[in-house]
């Protein structure tokens, strides 16, 4: 095993969950909270959090998971650790996949989308906007969520079998 192999197993692991619970928030209260409210709130809130996520604390976790990910396996691989490599391989195409390109082909277009919206004054209006948006933005996000959770847990049977060969 490399020196390297257990920093970035750790680091696999961090950049994993940070994913994860990323998406797992935007489940479990934000989409649910702005479910909940008017309408026109919702999309002015949704428009407000799609402008400001493409940061540089977001972009490491977002973007650099999977890369990540992928140089922990093959770092595995060349030391020999076939079956955490296989686990932490699994992982990286679940995060690059279901994660990264998943979000990059269904929800930046919809979140670019609802960003060209004005937001109508009439509630109802409003509300049609809103639920034209929401449940599929939500099919999706959940879709990932339980996907980089299956990452997140393949990491973590991956670290469980280092020095197992």
């Amino acid at each position: 095993m490399t020196a390297f192999t257990r920093p970035l197993c750790l680091l696999s692991l961090l950049l994993s969950g940070a994913t994860f619970g990323f998406f797992y928030a935007w489940v479990c209260s934000t989409m649910w909270g702005l479910d909940a409210t008017d309408p026109r709130v919702a999309i002015q809130a949704m428009q407000a959090m799609n402008a400001s996520v493409r940061n540089a604390v977001f972009a490491p976790a977002f973007f650099g998971t999977p890369a990540v990910l992928l140089i922990t396996a093959i770092v595995l691989a060349l030391s020999k650790q076939r079956a955490a490599a296989i686990w932490l391989g699994i992982a990286f195409l679940i995060s690059l996949f279901l994660g990264m390109i998943l979000t990059m082909i269904v929800h930046i277009p919809m979140n670019e989308a609802l960003a060209l919206v004005d937001v109508p004054q009439d509630i109802a209006a409003a509300r049609t906007i809103w639920e034209t948006y929401s449940p599929d933005w939500q099919v999706w996000n959940q879709t990932r969520t339980v996907t980089t959770g299956i990452a997140l847990l393949c990491v973590g049977i991956g670290i469980m079998q280092l020095d197992k060969n």
